[in-house]
Formats: C-alpha cells, sequence, structure tokens
C-alpha cells in the first residue's frame, strides 16, 4: 500500500500514539457506524475491519482488547480499499471519517481536529519537559515517590498523573485555547507556583455558604480602600482575566460595580484538575476557580455553575451520613470539606473552599491517576509504594485498594447512591505504618441517586440542585457505578498493570472479580441482586461515548441529558474472569 499525496507519513511517535487512542474510541463510540456498519476480514497480517462507503471502503487494522470494546485500533492507519491509499494522520484520518457523516455533524469533526492538533502539541511539550519537570520534582521531594508524604507532596504526585492518558478519552492531555506558556505557567503538569488575582464584589451580589477561610485579603489589603466594608474580595483564576471576566460582569450586571485588583495575593500550585488550586502556606486548603478552557471534550468546559457547588455540598452530606450508619468506614473512608463556596451569579464568578481532613502529614497521598505514572526515576510509582508499604508486591496493594473501594461503593449501592468518584477524585492514603490503606475523596457533585431505595434508609430532602440526580430506578445508579467505579477505578488498572507485566490480564480481572464479589454478597439483599445482574452477570457493561457527547455531536444529535454520562455498551471482562483464552474469548459485540 502506498500513501496518498494528501496525506503525509506520520513520523512521530506522539501522533502514532494519539491517533491508535482516537480511532479505538471511535470504534468504541460506533462513529459513523464503525462497529455497526463495519465487517471484520483476515488479511496476512492480522484482523481489519471494512467499513462500505459509497462505491468504495475505508480499512482499520485491528487487534484484540476487551476493556470497554472488543476491539482496538492495531495501528495509527486508514486505508481506502480502492487505492490502497494510507491515511496517517489525525486530521487526514479525522476527514476521511468526516465525509461519511451526516452534514449536520460535520462541525464537530471540524472541532475534534482542532481538539486533536491542541492534544498533539502538548503531548510533545510533555515528551520534552520530561527531564525538566521531574528534576524539579526529584529535587524538592526526592527520587523515591513512597517518600513524598503530606499534602504539599501529593500535588507532585498531581504533576506525574497529568502526563498520564486517560484510560478512555483520547485527548485527554489537551486543553482548549491555552497557549505552550499558559501551560507552563499554569498547567499540573509542569508544578507551576503563580500568585491569585482578586475581585472585589459588592456584598449584596455575593451568595456565601459557609466561612471562609481566614488569612483571605480585604479590598483594602489589595489596594481598594474605598470598598472596605461593602465589598468582598473573590478569588479569581489570572486566565479568567480578560474578556471572559468583563462579560460575565458584564451579563450579571456587575460591570462598574465590581473591581478587579491591580495586585496579586497567594501563592498557589494547580492540582491535577488545574481549576483547583492548593494554597502554597496551607495545603490542606484547595480553592476550585473557574477556568474558560474544557477538557475531556470541547463542551466540558471548566467554569462553575453555581448549582454544582450546592450538589458538592449535598453530596458531602449525604456520604457523611452513610458513614454514620456504617461505622467501619470511619477511620478508613475520608471525605474533603465542600461546604464552603461562594459565587456572584454566574459560572464565571464562583469558588469552592476545600478543606481536606488533619493527620494526613505522615501518609502518602496519592490520587489513583497517578498509580501507573512513571516516578523520577523511571520506575512505575505504584512499585515504589509497593516497595515500602506493601513488601514489594503492587498486586498487594492494588487488592487491598480494590477490597476497601468496593466495599464503600457497593455499600453506597445499597443506600442507592452511586458517585462519580474516578481516578481524579479518589486518592489512596497509604501509611504511615506498612500496610495501612485508607481512600480519600473529594468532588461530591454528579452523584446518581436512586430515591426510592435511599428513602428507605435516609429520608431527605438532600438538597440538589440538579435535579438529573435523581431517580426511582437502579438502572442509572449501576450505569455510574459501573462506569466510574468498575471501569475508571478497577478494569483500568487491571489492564494497565498486565500492560506493564506486573501480572496476567486473566489473574488481574479475576482478582477485581472476586474483591467486587465479596463486597456485593456481603451487600445482600435486593441491591447485591441488582449489581449481581447489571454488572457481574451482565453480557455486556455500559460505556461512556465521551468524543460523541462531548465534543463530535451536540446534545439535539447524541441525545445526552448529561454528556458525562450518555453511554453505549461494550464487553463485560468481568463475565469469565480468569477463564482460559482471556476474557473477551467468543465475544463479537
Amino acid at each position: 500500500m502506498t500513501a496518498a499525496p494528501d496525506a503525509p507519513v506520520t513520523t512521530d511517535a506522539a501522533e502514532a500514539e494519539l491517533l491508535v487512542r482516537v480511532l479505538s474510541a471511535l470504534l468504541r463510540e460506533d462513529v459513523v457506524g464503525l462497529r455497526t456498519l463495519g465487517t471484520l476480514t483476515h488479511r496476512p497480517d492480522g484482523l481489519w475491519l471494512r467499513r462500505p462507503t459509497d462505491g468504495d471502503a475505508l480499512l482499520l487494522p485491528l487487534t484484540e482488547d476487551g476493556f470497554q470494546c472488543v476491539y482496538a485500533a492495531r495501528l495509527p492507519l486508514l486505508v481506502r480499499e480502492s487505492d490502497g491509499a494510507e491515511f496517517t494522520s489525525y486530521a487526514t484520518v479525522l476527514a476521511a471519517l468526516r465525509a461519511l457523516a451526516d452534514p449536520v455533524d460535520r462541525d464537530g469533526f471540524d472541532a475534534f481536529t482542532e481538539e486533536c492538533r491542541q492534544t498533539l502539541a502538548t503531548l510533545r511539550l510533555h515528551d520534552a519537559t520530561r527531564e525538566e519537570v521531574t528534576g524539579r520534582l526529584a529535587s524538592r521531594h526526592g527520587v523515591d515517590t513512597a517518600n513524598w508524604t503530606g499534602l504539599t507532596a501529593s500535588l507532585a504526585y498531581d504533576t506525574l498523573a497529568a502526563r498520564v492518558d486517560h484510560p478512555v478519552y483520547p485527548t485527554a492531555r489537551g486543553r482548549s485555547g491555552l497557549r505552550t506558556e499558559q501551560l507552563r505557567s499554569y498547567a499540573p503538569e509542569f508544578h507551576p507556583r503563580f500568585a491569585l488575582r482578586w475581585l472585589a464584589v459588592p456584598r449584596e451580589a455575593v451568595t456565601l455558604t459557609g466561612t471562609l477561610p481566614e488569612g483571605r485579603p480585604t479590598p483594602a489589603m489589595l489596594g481598594m480602600e474605598d470598598l472596605h466594608g461593602t465589598h468582598l474580595a473573590l478569588p479569581v483564576h489570572p486566565l479568567t482575566v480578560g474578556a471572559p471576566l468583563d462579560e460575565a460582569l458584564r451579563v450579571t450586571g456587575l460591570a462598574g460595580r465590581a473591581r478587579l485588583a491591580e495586585c496579586t495575593y497567594l501563592d498557589v500550585v494547580p492540582t491535577l484538575s488545574m481549576r483547583t488550586v492548593a494554597v502554597v502556606a496551607d495545603p490542606a486548603l484547595h480553592l476550585k476557580l473557574p477556568l474558560t478552557t474544557a477538557t475531556l471534550g470541547l463542551r466540558n468546559r471548566r467554569s462553575i455553575k453555581p448549582g454544582t457547588l450546592v450538589d458538592g455540598a449535598a453530596g458531602q452530606r449525604l456520604t457523611e451520613r452513610v458513614v454514620e450508619r456504617e461505622p467501619r468506614f470511619r477511620d478508613t473512608v475520608l471525605h474533603a470539606d465542600e461546604t464552603t463556596y461562594a459565587h456572584a451569579g454566574h459560572e464565571l464568578l464562583a469558588v469552592l473552599c476545600r478543606r481536606y481532613p488533619a493527620g494526613l502529614d505522615d501518609a502518602a497521598v496519592v490520587p489513583l491517576a497517578a498509580l501507573l505514572a512513571e516516578a523520577p526515576d523511571g520506575r512505575l510509582v505504584v512499585d515504589q509504594l509497593a516497595d515500602r508499604f506493601h513488601d514489594g508486591d503492587p498486586l498487594a496493594l492494588l487488592d487491598a485498594c480494590l477490597t476497601l473501594l468496593f466495599d464503600w461503593q457497593t455499600t453506597l449501592f445499597g443506600h442507592g447512591i452511586a458517585l462519580e468518584s474516578h481516578q481524579q477524585n479518589v486518592s489512596l492514603v497509604l501509611g504511615p505504618e506498612p500496610g495501612r490503606v485508607r481512600l480519600l475523596f473529594k468532588d461530591n457533585d454528579g452523584p446518581r441517586v436512586n430515591t426510592a431505595r435511599l428513602a428507605a434508609v435516609l429520608p431527605g430532602p438532600w438538597g440538589f440542585d440538579d435535579e438529573r440526580t435523581y431517580g426511582t430506578e437502579d438502572g442509572p445508579v449501576a450505569d455510574v457505578f459501573a462506569s466510574i467505579t468498575v471501569h475508571l477505578c478497577a478494569g483500568a488498572y487491571a489492564f494497565g498493570f498486565a500492560r506493564h507485566g506486573r501480572a496476567t490480564l486473566p489473574s488481574l480481572l479475576r482478582l477485581v472479580r472476586d474483591r467486587l464479589g465479596e463486597s456485593v454478597d456481603r451487600l445482600g439483599g435486593t441491591p447485591a441482586a441488582e449489581l449481581r445482574a447489571r454488572i457481574l452477570d451482565a453480557p455486556h457493561l455500559p460505556v461512556k461515548a465521551m468524543v460523541s457527547a462531548g465534543t463530535l455531536l451536540g446534545k439535539e444529535r447524541s441525545g445526552a441529558a448529561d454528556i458525562n454520562k450518555h453511554y453505549t455498551t461494550g464487553p463485560n471482562y468481568l463475565l469469565h474472569a480468569g477463564d482460559q483464552g482471556g476474557p473477551h474469548a467468543g465475544d463479537t459485540e
């Protein structure tokens, strides 16, 4: 096969890796009917998918996968059957697929092409700066990440995690609209330190819940003595200053009434989420501030709608009540406090003051997203942690994490609750003594709640602002449980550990199934039967269709009521976990 003149051959490893991930995601989500209209064909070099087009066909080389789709892309390549033309860049591949899309959807392909461009630039930047950044982390915290203890060092884990690809979304490392110098100055993968801007807002325009932390500046401290007593100073991320902030003030009628301080105040370091920053002088205090960028899809804006602040506090109250009813979690499941927040009626005029629990100075606080990251010495973070806390056995560490995680999440399911507690929102708390494992949760907005089940044990009202939270069936709750707890916090590590050669995939999947099965059995009753039917014994599991809902399709086309909870289906890799021949033997879906 020869390359078409308009299809430059990919020579850059970063683009090749990105394109494989993009093709795999589009296959998983059945974009332009790749799954439903495609047929499998065997060639001397392996398996291919043939997608017919008008008088022609596109060919995609496949390999068996099984995580959230039976197959994945084998090569960064799409081939036109009639003349053997090879498309080997994200631009030419997406152009070829765009031609098959409904005309109304083609703008989405253009947007995703731009998303890929930005992501590729970021991937290359990460590659070029790896030694610089890991050297900075090593000089501050040491080469062995197992010795990175306390909440200040936890931010270094965030930096490593920010350089790891998302298990599902192919362009997760890209952030829309940000230039290289902005990434280096404000993104977590560069571990920068910067000072916040502050906006003095008339007190009557601010909705405040809780008590703002001590040490916050007054307008007078910011050089605005004339506003003392009449205005409240709210922190603003430097990237929001300018046109976005000006527009927010205009829309809310605060232009001319609110005033931006000329000086900066309070040094911070970005966390893994970027819009949330940790206060250097008080690392237990994190401030979640709105940004105008987007991640995990161009529609997934990093602003803060006031209702999500209400929902985060409601979710925290709800989980705390569950712990009261289930005291065995009192010392093992920790929660950040998210009951203090303020906003001025706009998604760019808001702040959440997140306070972490005390007593973590001697423990390693590691986001799950960092476990498979590369440490400064080139080893995996999980291996270094296992050396210190689990006798050098990373599988023992994973086992302990899964045991507690599934016990907690199935208990929540028994109450009718599923949290959006993905890899970024759950941290392992290890030590200080070997073998001790706790879990730390944050960001409790966006759950799904079966009110019929919850009301039987914890009658409300619970005060969630988003009505999509509530339902009277287990289906939406089980969908979140499967797509978040099972896929992102368990399955991703089974496949990831196998990919890194830590154990065979069948044995790792058997571990996941066994630990989940034990928690389901402990739960008992109707909730256990639901989880067994919907997760353990289901032929297929729900899979997030994140590219379709987040960028490619508008809500009117995708039908997504919530872009973060829009699903397709994939194989249940737990159904025959450990069987000879692998978890997906015989699967054709």
